[in-house]
Order: C-alpha cells, then structure tokens, then sequence
C-alpha cells in the first residue's frame, strides 16, 4: 500500500506529496526568476520571462492535482492552456475578443502566431484565480452559488492583466493597433483588451468549477476546505500582486499602472490573503 499523509482532512498518498514538494519548489523557482528579472537590463530578461512562466504555470498544475488529483490538474491544461491558445489566436487573426495586436516574434517559438508561453500564462493564473472566486464567493454566501464564483474568479484573473499588459507592451512583445481608449493611469492599453479578458476569464472559470470540485461524504455540498488550504498556487498569486504592484512603482517607471492595479486586483487579493489567514489561524 502506498504511505500517505494528511492533507486537511484527506488521506493523500505519497505520490501526491511529492506533486506537492514539486509545486512548492517550482514556486520558490517563479520567486527568483521575477526578482532577478527586476534587476537585469530589458535586453536579457527573456530566460527569465520564459522561466517564471513555465515554473507557474507548473505549480498551478500541480497545486490542481494535489488538491483534486489527476483530471483536475488535466483539465486545467485543456481548459486554461487550450482555451488560452484558443482566444489568443483567434484574437491575433480577427481582433476579437481582446481588440486589434501583433506578437513581434520576441517571446520564443510561436504556435498558430500566438507564443507558446502565453497558452501557459493562462494557466499559471486560472488556477489560483478560481480558488480566489470560491474562497471570496463562500465568505459572501454560505451556498457559494456558481455565478459568484465565477464572477469573483474571472475579475481575479482578468485585474492581473492590468499589470500585465503595460509590463510586456514596454518590453516590447507585442503591439495594440489602437491603444485607446484606455484606462485610467492604463496608457497605450484599450479597454477592449480588458472587456476580453473578462469574456475568457469568465468562461474558463465556469468550465474549470463545474469540474474541480468533489463533494463531502453526504454529497450536499463542495469540500470547502480543499479550496481554503495554503498552497503553492494561492501563494504565487499573492505574491504576483505584491510583487507587481512594487515593480511597477519602483522598476518599470508605471506608477500609476501600480496604483490602477493595486486597487483592481486588490479588492480580491486583499481579502483572499484575509480569508486564507482566517481559515488558518
């Protein structure tokens, strides 16, 4: 019989620990690549770029299985990764649903026109932003009803662009044909880019909480406590918004993106970090 160990209130076997010890380790990983991309002149930080992501993205994964096992961990990949690859080609063929823009072939080997780290970069965020939509949408209403869910967890993934999006636009990556009109403090951003952002973030969220939830022994209701558990995944998305909100205001010379983006995906981080320590204490 394989050794397990006690997750919550769940046995878990060894293999599941060792999935975990890879998602924490992966994470430490992001954690290093993202400060040393902070200090490296703008011409050499793609090893970093490309690393970070991939370490996330591979942590939220993990982080999936650990919690959900196997097929939450695939779907995700399909899901996330696939409707990622999805809505990012369609955008840079036809301008929907993000607006009009060009990768410019500086982000590594491309699939369809679209760089293979951006399907991973949807991957990296849809898992923890999910967690974020359960954990806030349980503290509003005891039932959690899905359309909350997915409300809060697709504003959680969609806010992190407000960061996003300036950082790679300055870099260099890729290029909006008609910036405006754009947020507040956002330049050279449309809100278009934002609306669509919403649009995927919403139906990737809904297709990933009808799926990667299992139920109590009575099957009245989802298992609660496997959302609320520190992780890797709830971690590194703490730590993406700390994190930004100083780059911005002290490396990437976007004050106001760190202002703007502080308080978006700050009136889920905040309370989600809240939330966390509440479950915990």
């Amino acid at each position: 019989m394989a050794p397990t160990y006690l997750a919550g209130d769940r046995a878990v076997t060894g293999g599941a620990r060792v999935v975990t010890a890879v998602a924490w380790l992966c994470g430490l990983v992001v954690v290093l690549a993202q400060i040393l991309y902070s200090v490296t002149e703008p011409q050499a930080r793609l090893p970093m770029t490309l690393g970070a992501v991939l370490a996330f993205a591979v942590a939220s994964v993990c982080d999936a299985a650990s919690r959900f096992g196997a097929a939450a961990a695939g779907r995700l990949v399909l899901v996330a990764g696939g409707g990622g690859l999805a809505a990012e080609t369609a955008g840079v063929h036809t301008g929907f649903p993000f607006g009009t823009y060009r990768y410019t072939g500086t982000l590594g080997p491309e699939l369809l026109g679209v760089p293979v780290v951006v399907p991973l970069a949807w991957v990296m965020m849809c898992w923890p932003a999910l967690l974020v939509g359960r954990a806030l949408a349980a503290r509003v209403r005891a039932d959690r009803p899905a359309w909350l869910v997915v409300l809060l967890g697709a504003w959680a993934l969609a806010s992190w662009d407000v960061f996003l999006d300036p950082q790679m636009v300055d870099a260099g990556h890729w290029v909006w044909a008609d910036p405006t009109p754009a947020l507040p403090g956002v330049a050279g951003i449309p809100l278009t880019n934002f609306a669509g952002w919403l649009l995927v973030a919403a139906l990737m969220i809904a297709v990933m909480h009808r799926g990667d939830h299992r139920r109590d022994t009575s099957g009245a209701r989802p298992d609660r406590q496997l959302d609320l558990r520190w992780g890797p995944a709830p971690v590194l998305y703490l730590w993406t918004y700390l994190s930004s909100v100083w780059a911005h205001a002290a490396f990437f010379g976007r004050p106001w993106v760190s202002l703007v983006g502080g308080v978006l995906m700050g009136v889920v981080a905040l309370p989600f970090a809240a939330r966390l320590w509440q479950a915990h204490r």
